[in-house]
């Protein structure tokens, strides 16, 4: 099998030289031909033996050029043929490394930033893998909580003989709960896997902000009635947006606001407050009255899976809602931040930007 393989490497290397070889060979025939022509008009001048000695050396000086040639280049020959070879394994292009001539050099040299291309890029495939399996793991046990309190209300509802007006709107209201739970994660498992294709799914448009805010507040509207929060929309804008992503940002920063107020006791505002800026850039400021984030945790509420003290002790954090706005957001050339104060409230800023469409991150 080595045998073979330096048998090869040989062949391959005389085939890469046969244009030198041919261009010798003739410059060996034109100068014979010139000693030819020369005995022709002087005879004697140029002795038979002499011209065959020219060409015997001049050919032993090819024989000698390429046997060194080989020698100096052959452990690349070597070692592109093994890596041909194992072209299967992940390491293969890094075999070839005796690389001797500048160009020989320069392909080495693409072959290691090709391979190093590839290993980044199958990071981030891994990583994508993991965090998609380990979101799917988290969202199928979040989805069992709804579907056995559902499951639950129906076992009790069958076993009582009578049920009142009462208990029954109670069961209902129990029941729709449960249901919106299970929709708002189902919503988010879908934007979870359009996200990766986002620019299929993608339709900018100019769009009134205001309307954007009221849908989601109409969506929540029966939570915000429930813990006495009372959203308010101040000012109006248009923005150039995508309608579908920006009201399931809405519908994040929204649902979250609800979600971290509803412990505090009395009524709460929502303030959804729109200002204009010099050059036309818009900034929407959601401001709610909850129990806020702890200022070591604000670096991190972007991050995926992250679900922080608050979320703990709600235990209805996934730790994607933020991230996804966060990369919706990106993606859409909007600017997203925030400010807390804990016990008091959280701002998020959305920013607007008339040529955010033509920032659009991959």
């Amino acid at each position: 099998m080595k045998t073979t393989g330096k048998g090869l490497s040989l062949i391959l290397f005389l085939k890469d030289r046969l244009l030198y070889m041919g261009l010798i060979i003739v410059i060996i025939g034109l100068a014979t031909s010139l000693f030819l022509l020369e005995t022709a008009r002087h005879p004697g001048l140029v002795e038979t033996g002499t011209m065959v000695y020219f060409v015997l050396l001049a050919l032993f000086m090819l024989g000698v050029w390429l046997v060194l040639d080989y020698v100096r280049q052959r452990h690349y020959y070597n070692e592109l043929k093994e890596a041909i070879i194992k072209s299967d394994e992940l390491q293969a292009s890094m075999m070839i490394g005796a690389a001797v001539t500048s160009e020989q050099q320069l392909v080495v040299k693409l072959l290691e930033e090709q391979h190093r291309a590839y290993l980044n890029e199958l990071g981030r495939y891994r990583r994508q893998q993991e965090m998609h399996n380990h979101y799917v793991m988290q969202w199928v046990h979040h989805m069992k909580t709804p579907i056995s309190v559902i499951d639950l209300h129906m076992q009790e509802a069958q076993g009582s003989s009578a049920i009142g007006e009462a208990e029954l709107g109670e069961l209902a209201r129990s029941v729709r709960e449960e249901t919106e739970r299970m929709t708002r994660g189902l919503e988010m498992m879908l934007h979870t896997a359009r996200l990766e294709k986002f620019e299929l799914d993608v339709h900018i448009r100019r769009k009134p902000l205001h309307d954007l805010i009221r849908a989601s507040v109409n969506a929540h509207k029966r939570l915000c009635i429930q813990y006495a929060i009372y959203p308010r929309i101040q000012g109006e804008a248009w923005v150039e947006t995508d309608e579908k992503w920006m009201i399931f940002v809405m519908n994040q920063l929204t649902s979250n606001a609800i979600k971290y107020s509803k412990s505090k006791p009395g009524s709460k505002k929502l303030i959804y407050r729109i200002t204009e800026h010099a050059g036309g850039e818009v900034v929407l400021a959601i401001i709610d009255e909850g129990i806020g984030i702890p200022k070591q945790e604000l670096s991190r509420i972007f991050d995926a899976f992250f679900t922080g003290e608050n979320g703990r002790t709600s235990g209805e954090s996934t730790g994607m809602g933020l991230y996804l706005t966060k990369q919706v957001c990106m993606k859409l050339g909007h600017a997203i931040s925030v400010s807390s104060e804990p016990g008091t409230g959280t701002t998020f800023s959305l920013s607007f930007k008339p040529a955010g469409i033509h920032v659009m991150s991959e």
